[in-house]
């Protein structure tokens, strides 16, 4: 009886040695595997791009293509990028105004919306608008094209589907989103005066004097370059989520048109914050 009782704990004490270890392997071995499909697909989605700009500058040009994407990207986009600049504004002047009020610091508030607007929120804001307002109808549009042949249909007539599908919806966001973002700060500067000025009764011509005195040149150029990498990065995971429909796993169909949208919209606004961090580190 000894020796039985014995040869169990010897037994029990090899499985709880062995545990840790099997459970430390298959921790590896799946973090390796996500490492390797992460890898893969981050290089799937670089040879999508490249080949988008590659199209987008052989000859001939599909000028009609584009200017139709950027009314569709584009002009479509303004009356949210306003309405979304005004708001921005005039939260950012109400509440830069009570916290520059306590250092007697409140003629600084026309400089601490313009840079809070050109620098950081201008950009993203406008990336994100565009991706739930147009970069999910992009997903949809593709992924339906998909799931229904077409694509297979232009690759039969010996179209490439990259030149037709994707080269000029990259194109007019490299147009649009300078603009949009333009148009974002513009808005949202005056948004800072309704509420500072005409609300909390800082004197206009201060406000608009710390606008001119603060912003520079390379404060604009650093909102245009992160206009420029948000508008690569939205239309390029959105077109490639639509044109890889197909290949879900999780479902084919309606079901993978939907998760190919939702995460065309998810992947592109965490992407946009990740490179805007990454970006603001190089400019400043």
């Amino acid at each position: 009886m000894p020796t039985k009782q014995m040869n169990k704990k010897t037994f029990n004490h090899g499985i709880d040695l062995m545990a840790p270890s099997d459970a430390i392997t298959h921790f590896l071995t799946g973090l390796g595997q996500t490492t390797i499909a992460l890898t893969q697909e981050l290089g799937r989605v670089t040879v999508f791009f490249f080949q988008g700009v590659m199209h987008l500058f052989s000859a001939p040009i599909q000028a009609d293509k584009i200017i139709d994407q950027v009314y569709f990207i584009g002009m479509k986009s303004v009356f949210v990028i306003c309405l979304t600049g005004a708001f921005t504004g005039m939260v950012l002047g109400l509440q830069g105004y009570y916290t520059l009020v306590k250092f007697g610091s409140e003629g600084m508030l026309g400089a601490a919306v313009a840079l809070s607007l050109i620098r950081e929120m201008g950009p993203v804001l406008t990336a994100i608008m565009v991706v739930a307002r147009a970069g999910s109808a992009m997903a949809a549009e593709i992924g339906i094209m998909r799931i229904s042949e077409q694509i297979d249909a232009l690759e039969t007539m010996d179209i490439n589907p990259l030149r037709f599908l994707f080269s000029p919806r990259l194109g007019a966001a490299l147009i649009s989103f300078p603009f949009l973002t333009a148009i974002f700060d513009v808005v949202g500067i005056f948004g800072g005066y309704l509420t500072g000025s005409l609300l909390l009764g800082i004197n206009s011509g201060i406000y608009f004097a710390r606008v001119e005195s603060s912003v520079s040149m390379p404060d604009i150029n650093g909102g245009f370059i992160k206009a420029f990498c948000f508008a690569a990065i939205v239309v390029t995971i959105c077109c490639y989520q639509g044109y890889t429909t197909h290949t879900r796993k999780e479902g084919f169909g309606a079901k993978g048109v939907s998760l190919s949208t939702t995460s065309a919209v998810v992947v592109s606004c965490v992407s946009i914050l990740v490179a805007d961090y990454v970006l603001t580190s190089f400019l400043l």
